[in-house]
């Protein structure tokens, strides 16, 4: 078992929106390890029962993060060591198109977790109480656009540019002021852009893998060059975990992959890999449907995390480096293209 707050227990976690890309590989190593783990999820097109189907000691309870009610029974029943939030939408574009639902989940939804999670932990007593933590999942996109050096810090200044990273940023300063108005032991975690397994393909790797597949043209933003710093999505739950196991109440650990790149050279690595792993009848590359469209509006040119106080604090250290996981993602995809069209076809039903 692990050590969380002081307090030794047979671990369970209730951890909102699990059954998505991030979570779910959360879910994932949390049983592996043998914990409990409730998942509270909404099965929003980005939300999958596939992807906690093969796993053991994990309970999926289908509810919204904004049914007050519904949070604090879960966590009155279960009792978890700990409250773990990844319910978002985190999609841009959709944002861009569509902000109202990402103010309802991610401002309204994070506000009624804080207030059923209080409520909660104010009825603990002794060790539970000093054990329990909540944990808000949140991203990089809240601290705005670099310029072509730096990195963003835990104390980089608030500057979101998106309804996404507005939405985010405004549910970070509500975990903020929930700890610091009311003692809730909450911790936030700020990462960059996650890649691996089981991700939506709507983002831009299983995305273009997806095109790419289907002969589809390979749209890639201006002219390519805004830069991403890229986690494999294992490495980002595992630092998690450590915020879990050993951060201090009230902080915030900054989780980056230390692999810079701009989108077009993403995009053509994962042409080359498709080269080589299923190769196009014509013989052509698919990085010949490479196709350059309209800018995204608002479209931030870089991200960058400097996560050296994650790794002085709390032990984080990376497993992968970006060329070997990105070869071991696309192999993925090309072996589970079932779990691909599965969970498209639920898109189309919401």
């Amino acid at each position: 078992f692990y050590l969380i707050g002081g307090y030794q227990q047979d671990m369970t976690y209730l951890v909102a929106g699990a059954a998505g890309f991030i979570g779910s590989c959360f879910a994932k190593i949390c049983s592996e390890r043998g914990f409990q783990v409730v998942v509270l999820d909404a099965l929003t097109y980005a939300g999958h029962r596939e992807n906690l189907a093969h796993l053991a000691n994990v309970h999926l309870v289908v509810g919204n993060i904004c049914d007050g009610p519904l949070v604090l029974d879960l966590l009155k029943k279960h009792r978890p060591v700990a409250f773990v939030n990844f319910a978002a939408e985190s999609h841009v574009d959709r944002s861009i198109v569509a902000p109202t639902e990402f103010i309802t989940t991610n401002i309204q939804g994070t506000f009624i977790l804080l207030n059923a999670a209080l409520e909660y932990w104010q009825s603990l007593d002794g060790q539970e109480k000093a054990a329990f933590r909540f944990l808000h999942v949140s991203t990089d996109e809240v601290y705005g656009s670099l310029g072509s050096v730096g990195k963003f810090t835990e104390n980089s200044p608030l500057a979101p540019n998106s309804p996404y990273s507005a939405s985010k940023a405004s549910a970070d300063l509500l975990v903020r002021a929930w700890h610091h108005t009311y003692g809730l032991p909450t911790l936030t975690t700020n990462c960059s852009n996650n890649y691996g397994p089981r991700q939506f393909p709507e983002k831009l790797i299983p995305y273009m893998i997806h095109c790419a597949l289907v002969g589809k043209p390979l749209p890639v933003y201006g002219d390519g060059g805004n830069v991403r710093d890229w986690i494999h999505v294992e490495d980002h739950c595992l630092g998690i975990l450590l915020a879990l196991e050993r951060g201090t109440p009230g902080s915030t650990y900054c989780f980056g992959g230390d692999a810079e790149r701009n989108n077009l050279d993403v995009v053509r690595t994962i042409c080359q890999i498709l080269d080589r792993q299923r190769p196009r009848p014509d013989g052509k590359s698919y990085a010949e449907e490479i196709q350059f469209v309209k800018d995204r509006l608002g479209h931030d040119r870089r991200y960058a995390i400097d996560d050296s106080f994650a790794q002085r604090e709390l032990g984080f250290t990376r497993r992968y480096n970006f060329e070997s996981g990105l070869e071991e993602t696309v192999q993925w995809y090309l072996e589970n293209q079932q779990w691909c069209n599965s969970v498209l076809k639920n898109e189309q039903k919401n």
